[in-house]
């Protein structure tokens, strides 16, 4: 999950080297949180959240499919 969520934020934004993603476990849960550059923190929410929206949206299918609910937060 890491590496993915990772792979997709570097894409997105301008300064990759930047890109920190830490993911705790939990019983049934995960949480995975993104930290970017103040500079790239727009380009990851995206106009009125969409895009973080679409990443939410694609980290809980693919925690759905391992039977956990997974949460993303970008942390400035």
């Amino acid at each position: 999950m890491k590496d993915f969520v990772a792979y997709l934020v570097k894409n997105l934004v301008d300064e990759p080297s930047d890109v920190n993603v830490d993911v705790y476990e939990g019983d049934r849960s995960t949480v995975v949180e993104i930290r970017v550059s103040p500079t790239d923190v727009a380009k990851v929410v995206g106009r009125q959240g969409r895009t973080i929206k679409a990443l939410r949206t694609i980290a809980m299918t693919v925690g759905a499919r391992f039977d956990r609910k997974v949460r993303v937060e970008v942390v400035h």
